[in-house]
């Protein structure tokens, strides 16, 4: 099993990607990656990965919406990996949701 992690734009530790799953460091499946983007278990967009592990949500497309899912069950969480330095803000977007604002 590959695990990608990821990080939010600002540099915090997020959790991984295993498959088109997006999982939170304490274990909760809260995202699917469909066409590049990555929508939560209702369908709402909840951001894409930039920078092969970063996370980012574009302000202009939190209307959007993509296939509903059912997550998968709670998994043992992981500790987290340190934190980065996070990158300067692109125009049009916004800092990816913390795991517990999801």
């Amino acid at each position: 099993m590959k695990l990608d992690h990821l990080w939010t734009w600002s540099g915090k530790y997020f959790g991984y990607m295993d498959g088109d799953r997006l999982w939170t460091r304490d274990g909760r499946n809260v995202g699917r990656l469909q066409n590049g983007k990555i929508y939560a278990s209702n369908g709402d967009y909840i951001g894409e990965v930039r920078n092969d592990n970063r996370l980012i949500t574009h302000s202009s497309k939190q209307g959007h919406r993509g296939s509903s899912f059912t997550p998968y069950g709670k998994r043992i969480g992981i500790v987290p990996f340190v934190d980065y330095v996070g990158y300067v803000m692109y125009a049009g977007y916004e800092d990816f949701p913390g795991p517990s604002e999801i």
